[in-house]
């Protein structure tokens, strides 16, 4: 029974095969007003109305599914947007960093220059952490012992003194800056002459300094620069490491001028709360 029915329907299945190739042969036979064109011009009469019914019936659930397909799409260019965007924005930030160091960098090689500070074998550092404290100011650096780098060596950076080396270990190094209460700096003023010692002016300020120990008979200006003295004395009040001429700031005010009280301000060159490259003078006692 199974045989007869895969058998009939094989025949059947033959037997339309046949017919249509046979139609089609005659179909593209024939000239354009046949009978079997006449056919097709008919049917099509008859099922355009019942296609374009349903063409419009189903154009909502089409929409539908475009927008969603365009929704997918587009949420693919978006990611693909965001992800070149963040590309962009790091590929701009590290040049940007790169164009500041390099600008850090050739600001200090100028200041080597201008106060031959070559023979003090300058060794250029990073600052890898800097203490939140108020009351002790400090960085770290990643130069250490194995850098040749010691105990009480000047540091600055681009612009101007920082402070000295106070703990050194194999590959990083303390620096105390000069806005540390602990720290004090033998200076003189450019224009006078007059000799002092810069000390902080209060904890937690690192903008406003004070020379102290200036003699009130000289007479001093606002905006006249201060640099390290540079010489070593038998009072420890005034001994000082550091090379001659660092610049050290500006004096910025001068309170109770002319008297025993009198104060003078300044304000250091260098930004202590931008800190990045830093140089450490290795012989800080060349020359001296």
């Amino acid at each position: 029974m199974y045989d007869k029915t895969v058998r009939r329907r094989r025949a059947v299945l033959g037997l339309l095969v046949a017919c249509s190739l046979i139609l089609l042969t005659a179909y593209f036979g024939e000239s354009a007003g046949g009978a079997l064109h006449g056919v097709q011009r008919g049917a099509s009469e008859v099922l355009n109305p019942v296609q374009d019914g349903a063409s419009r019936a189903l154009k909502p659930v089409r929409d539908l599914f475009g927008w969603f397909g365009d929704t997918l799409e587009a949420k693919g260019d978006v990611e693909d947007l965001r992800a070149e965007r963040n590309s962009l924005r790091r590929e701009l930030l590290a040049e940007e960093g790169a164009r500041v160091e390099a600008d850090r960098l050739r600001k200090m090689l100028e200041l080597d220059s201008a106060l031959d500070l070559e023979r003090y074998e300058p060794v250029t550092g990073r600052v890898i952490a800097q203490s939140p404290t108020v009351w002790y100011a400090t960085i770290r650096v990643n130069k250490g012992s194995d850098d040749g780098v010691r105990r009480g060596q000047p540091v600055i950076n681009e612009e101007a003194l920082i402070g000295e080396v106070t703990e050194v270990f194999s590959g990083a190094a303390q620096v105390t800056l000069i806005t540390d209460t602990t720290s004090k700096v033998t200076a003189r003023t450019s224009r006078r002459g007059s000799f002092g010692v810069v000390e902080p002016a209060s904890a937690g300020n690192p903008t406003d300094l004070i020379l102290n120990f200036a003699p009130s008979s000289v007479n001093l200006d606002e905006g006249e620069r201060v640099v390290t003295r540079g010489t070593v004395t038998d009072t420890d009040r005034l001994q000082s490491l550091f090379p001659a001429g660092l610049p050290v700031g500006e004096i910025t005010r001068i309170e109770n001028a002319g008297t025993d009280t009198q104060e003078v301000h300044l304000r250091p060159f260098a930004n202590m709360r931008n800190l990045d490259v830093v140089q450490i003078l290795t012989r800080p006692g060349a020359g001296t």
